[in-house]
């Protein structure tokens, strides 16, 4: 079984900063009222260059399921 994958985001720790809107390279994330926003998830390659870059650790991939360990 494949490992799915959630793009996840903590509004409350985000400084909207833009660096993450700047590094995705699908455009999937924007910003609205100072904070980052997920408009177009169904994009996401999940490169994970918006949880590397990201200085407040606000953004992050999570990896769900694919084993009976989980």
């Amino acid at each position: 079984m494949e490992n799915k994958k959630e793009l996840i985001l903590n509004k409350e720790w985000c400084k909207g900063c833009w660096i993450c809107v700047e590094f995705c390279p699908k455009q999937v994330l924007d910003m609205k009222d100072g904070k980052c926003q997920i408009v177009n998830l169904e994009d996401c390659i999940y490169c994970q260059l918006c949880e590397i870059r990201c200085p407040d650790n606000a953004i992050y991939i999570k990896i769900v399921g694919g084993n009976d360990h989980d």
